[in-house]
Order: structure tokens, then C-alpha cells, then sequence
């Protein structure tokens, strides 16, 4: 399962504006890169912006790079008071998402696994809509709690919102990204207290429309694997910066490891020797459980060679036969 969006639009011929505006144009991207690598589950992506978008916070649309916040909407904590319900379904990037996802689930059946990838959860929602370092500001602020927890359940039910919509397209799993909430930005206990409830509470929602859960946070979640795993997610993509041993150790019996292979350094920069490697290393932690999806820590780089994702996905399809053989 590639996170290859950047990717599947540049080899399609593609600008990222173009790959964003037509629902027709990103299944057909994504087709094409199946039939390329003959990989088995495509990540529906856009971009990480499209929820705050819908939300009013403004949002840059390079030509060909993805969409991307450029100033926060709340200029102050208190305005969280005065935020009025908002239907996401109305908003243009919401609408392309679901529909190249429809496409996709009519187009490929239950033969390819269609996750439908619903952009932020809550917390980096908040984030985006606040500021980062206002954001940051206001969790260490005890007179802040109540807005700060306003402001989460704000974004929670928006969050909520796309899993619903996301979950009538076919896709056959929910994810969300979380990266801002990992312990390269916040305390664990800042995790525990700020994103971990109401990363549940998504996840619970996933669940009662009968559909796994996978969650991403980026950067080094060493301190918080137990805590990601207590959110109930079904999965975790994790980055290339985590622990593959603490990873496998915490869990291989709890939930499926998404990952990790690094996009940059060897995906994009590495050879197919090095890839396939790399791709190794990961199977051989994991090679008492299959609860494994091997894919890049994070999104891989549209100037990726083609000959290095074919050594991941040959890697670990000649894995698969070798295991059934023996």
C-alpha cells in the first residue's frame, strides 16, 4: 500500500492542480500506478489541507505542489466560542476526494484495498486553524482548557464528518493523519491529555460503520506507540524515525504496522539494492506476525525512480510466495 499521490499524479502527466480538481483525474493516476507496481491497496490522498479548508482557514494552491495552510483562521483562543456549524460535503476538495474514491472502489471491486484517507485528525485540525505556535501556546495555558477542549470537539466533529462521507464511498478502510500531535512537537502526556480522546472517538465512529482504522503520526513515536495503540486504530503507518523493534514488540499483537521504509533517503535518493534491503530488514522484524502492510513512513517523493518502488513491492511480494511455499 504506496503513499505515492505526489508520485501517481507526476507519472500520469500530471501538475498537482490538475490531480486536484478532477475526481476522473486522480482514479485514473492511481490506476495507472497500480497497473505499474501491481501493488495491492491504494492510499486516496489530496493533500493535508483540505479539512481546514472546509473550514475557512486559508489555504495556498501551488501548481505543482500540494495544497497547504498559509495563515491560521482563529487569531484569537476566544473566537472558538463564535464558531458556527459548518458542512463540509459543500466544500470543492471534499467533494473531488470522495468521488475519486468512488471511482476507485467501482473501478478495482474488492480486487485492490481502497483506503479512504480522511486528511486530519482532530488535534492537527486545531493546529491548523489556531496557528502552530499559537496552538502550542494555548495547551500550556491552564486558563485556556475550556476553549482548548471547545476547540478539539469542534474539529472532532468535522473529522467526524469526512469519516462519515468517506465511509459511503465503498472504501474499505478510514485513516486519519495526526502528525502534529506526535513527540517531536508535544510532551507524550500532552498526547495522552490533547489527541489521544479525541483521536478515539474517530476511531470509535470508523468502527461503528464497519470499518477498520488506520492511523499516521509522523516523526520519532517511540514514547507514544502504547498510547496510539490505546486509541483502538486498527493500524499504524509510522515513520522511518520509529523504533522497528520497539514497533514489532508493541504491536505485534495489538494492531497491523504500516511502514516504514524512509521515502527520502531510500525510496527516492537510494538504488533498488539498497531498497531492497531495506525492504528485508523490515519483513525479517515482522516475520512472526502478518500484521504488516510495508509501505513508506510517509508520503514518497513524485521524483521517486520507478525502479526503486518496484524493488519494494517485488521484495515483499517474493516474501509472501516464499512464506506460502515453505
Amino acid at each position: 500500500m504506496l503513499h505515492n499521490f505526489m508520485l501517481a499524479a507526476r507519472e500520469a502527466g500530471l501538475s498537482m492542480r490538475q490531480y486536484r480538481e478532477s475526481p476522473q483525474a486522480i482514479a485514473n493516476a492511481f490506476i495507472q500506478a497500480v497497473e505499474t507496481y501491481k501493488y495491492d491497496g491504494v492510499l486516496v490522498e489530496l493533500d493535508t489541507a483540505t479539512l481546514a479548508g472546509a473550514v475557512g482557514v486559508p489555504i495556498d494552491f501551488p501548481e505543482d505542489l500540494p495544497a497547504r495552510c498559509c495563515a491560521p483562521r482563529l487569531k484569537s483562543l476566544d473566537e472558538v466560542w463564535r464558531l458556527e456549524h459548518c458542512d463540509i460535503s459543500a466544500y470543492r476538495g471534499v467533494q473531488v476526494w470522495l468521488e475519486a474514491t468512488r471511482l476507485l472502489c467501482k473501478y478495482f471491486g474488492d480486487e485492490i484495498w481502497i483506503r479512504g484517507n480522511c486528511d486530519q485528525s482532530p488535534f492537527s485540525l486545531a493546529c491548523a486553524m489556531r496557528g502552530i505556535e499559537e496552538w502550542m501556546t494555548d495547551l500550556t495555558d491552564q486558563g485556556s482548557r475550556q476553549a482548548v477542549e471547545c476547540l478539539l470537539n469542534y474539529c472532532t466533529g468535522i473529522t467526524s464528518q469526512f469519516v462519515e462521507l468517506m465511509a459511503a464511498t465503498g472504501a474499505h478502510m478510514i485513516s486519519n493523519g495526526d502528525s502534529l500531535a506526535g513527540p517531536e512537537l508535544i510532551r507524550p502526556e500532552f498526547y495522552r491529555t490533547f489527541a489521544l480522546p479525541w483521536e478515539k472517538i474517530v476511531v470509535d465512529l470508523a468502527h461503528q460503520r464497519g470499518l477498520p482504522y488506520m492511523l499516521h503520526i509522523c516523526g520519532k513515536t517511540d514514547r507514544i506507540l502504547g498510547d496510539m495503540a490505546a486509541t483502538g486504530a486498527d493500524a499504524l503507518e509510522l515513520d522511518h524515525r520509529t523504533n522497528l523493534s520497539l514497533a514489532h514488540a508493541t504491536l505485534r499483537d495489538r494492531c497491523v504496522f504500516v511502514g516504514n521504509l524512509d521515502p527520502s533517503g531510500v525510496l527516492c535518493l537510494g538504488t533498488p539494492l539498497i531498497v531492497e534491503e531495506k525492504t528485508k530488514e523490515l519483513l525479517a522484524v515482522f516475520h512472526d506476525t502478518p500484521r504488516l502492510i510495508v509501505n513508506a513512513g510517509c508520503a514518497i517523493p513524485a521524483t521517486t525512480p520507478r525502479e526503486n518502488l518496484r524493488a519494494m513491492v517485488t521484495t515483499a511480494h517474493n516474501s509472501r510466495i516464499e512464506q506460502i511455499t515453505v
